[in-house]
């Protein structure tokens, strides 16, 4: 068994790391449960709507959804009616811009992972804040996975989004990337996804184009996954 063992340079290495060997029925369920999550991670990644079209019964749901949308008054697709307590999703966002000063760097030299957790979380905190006029409580973090590092001096963009509703419950997924201000390019770093519950039912959001329909979808999916748990 091994891990990847990121390095000072950016290289990644692969270090051994003793197997575990779980004794007794409550370890045995704890390392079940992780066996378990591993794969329904790796089944997550490989079923992304970055990589696959969405199923049949989600290709209903977007539909449904446009057919919503509709203007009854006129026989147009352009002509689009925003449904009684809806939200459009391109007016449910909060973008925010952080920069990395050294006294947030790890052993490193690299921008501590804690330091930008935090920033996501404040950030999609206020969103849900915003949307659902209370203040949201914390249900559920995914998985976080640090796609590559942030380096001292740059400009943390991060930008939030209700991209799924139900009940009282407001799914938020927060996109963070850096801009290198001397070569202006961006890359992603993470993509945080957070579950908020408010005390009152809230407004559902409507996706209006085809890329927000996959943001709805792929907001639905990590809120049934909460609810799995």
């Amino acid at each position: 068994m091994s891990r990847i063992l990121g390095m000072p340079d950016g290289r990644n290495l692969a270090a051994f790391v003793n197997p575990l060997k779980p004794e007794g029925p409550e370890e045995e369920k704890l390392f079940q449960e992780g066996e378990y999550n591993k794969t329904h991670r790796v089944e997550l990644s490989t079923a992304s709507l970055l990589k696959v079209a969405p199923t049949a019964e989600e290709r209903k749901i977007v539909h449904s959804l446009f057919l919503n949308t509709l203007d009854s008054k006129t026989v147009s697709f352009r002509s689009r009616v925003l449904p009684p307590n809806s939200v459009w999703m391109e007016d449910a966002k909060v973008k925010g811009l952080e920069i990395c000063h050294p006294q947030e760097r790890n052993i490193f030299n690299r921008i501590f992972g804690g330091f930008l957790m935090r920033k996501a979380y404040e950030l999609g905190w206020a969103n849900a804040c915003i949307y659902g006029g209370c203040r949201p409580n914390l249900v559920a973090v995914d998985d976080i996975l640090f796609q590559r590092p942030v380096e001292i001096g740059s400009l943390l963009l991060l930008s939030s989004c209700v991209c799924y509703t139900e009940g009282k419950n407001i799914q938020v997924r927060v996109h963070t990337e850096v801009m290198d201000p001397l070569t202006r390019q961006h890359n992603t770093t993470n993509v945080f996804h957070f579950t908020f519950a408010t005390d009152t039912d809230v407004p559902n959001i409507v996706p209006k184009t085809y890329g927000e329909s996959m943001l709805y979808l792929d907001g639905k999916r990590h809120f049934n996954q909460t609810l799995e748990h």
